[in-house]
């Protein structure tokens, strides 16, 4: 009976804590999560909305009769989508970087983690997120593609151990699809700075994402190909992403006297 009294309480918890952090009248999405600490991870609601993204810790009834003399501060965080560096999202793990330093850390960003349970996923949080983002927005999901160009077999290659899966270019994203977790990517055509190959069989994507061995510097996802790539094919994606980014590109003499007939 005591077991479901204190079962009680924490649901009437986790219900305040979700009307707190919900703004009037805004559609939003709520998730019970676990908050990564360096010490000791917490429990509370990570709430996401029109505005921005918010958490609220949340202390289990047991919990709170035990530390009642000691009053514990509770974890609040809001933060609006301009004041996020970077939003990552996988299936079961959101990471929030901050422009706020941390002094003892070197001015190292703040960032916060949080986990889902088993069984949960954060699909309809990336379905919300996807549109709403520039290119701080990292997608760690293997999203379909509507509109694929071609696709290739590939390992991508990690500084302890890779991944095999199959890239595919679409018309208005490129996705890499793994089973091994967190290791999916959908990059949108302005997530990406640059595609560079030494040859036939390799493939680079610089992308905007935030490199953590490299701090503040752009992350790059080499390829080894499992297929040979077709010239044209990286001709028509290299020449995709920089028109994004408005170059102009010279015309070769065939293209102009085909023109000019």
């Amino acid at each position: 009976m005591e077991h479901r009294s204190q079962k009680a309480s924490y649901f009437v918890s986790l219900l305040v804590a979700l009307f707190a952090l919900a703004p009037a009248g805004a559609a939003e999405l709520t998730y019970e999560v676990r908050h990564q600490r360096a010490l000791k991870d917490h429990s509370g609601v990570l709430t996401i909305n029109e505005k921005g993204v918010g958490y609220q810790q949340v202390i289990p009834e047991g919990k709170r009769k035990k530390d009642a003399k000691k009053a514990p501060k509770l974890e609040r965080v809001q933060f609006d989508y301009q004041e996020i560096q970077e939003l990552w999202v996988s299936p079961d793990k959101l990471v929030l970087v901050t422009y706020k330093d941390r002094k003892w850390l070197l001015g190292i960003d703040k960032e916060f983690e949080f986990f889902l349970p088993k069984g949960k996923s954060f699909d309809t949080a990336y379905t919300m997120l996807k549109d709403k983002l520039d290119r701080r927005f990292v997608a760690a999901v293997a999203d379909s593609q509507s509109g694929m160009l071609w696709e290739l077999p590939v390992k991508l290659l990690g500084a302890l151990q890779g991944s095999d899966g199959v890239l595919q270019v679409g018309s208005d994203r490129i996705v890499y699809k793994t089973d091994k977790p967190r290791q999916s990517r959908t990059w949108r055509y302005q997530d990406i700075e640059n595609v560079s190959t030494s040859d036939r069989y390799q493939l680079t994507l610089t992308t905007y994402e935030r490199a953590k061995s490299h701090y503040g510097s752009m992350k790059g996802f080499n390829f080894q190909l499992k297929q040979p790539l077709d010239e044209k094919h990286f001709e028509t994606l290299w020449k995709r992403l920089n028109h994004d980014k408005g170059l102009q590109f010279l015309t070769s003499i065939e293209e102009r006297n085909s023109t000019a007939k």
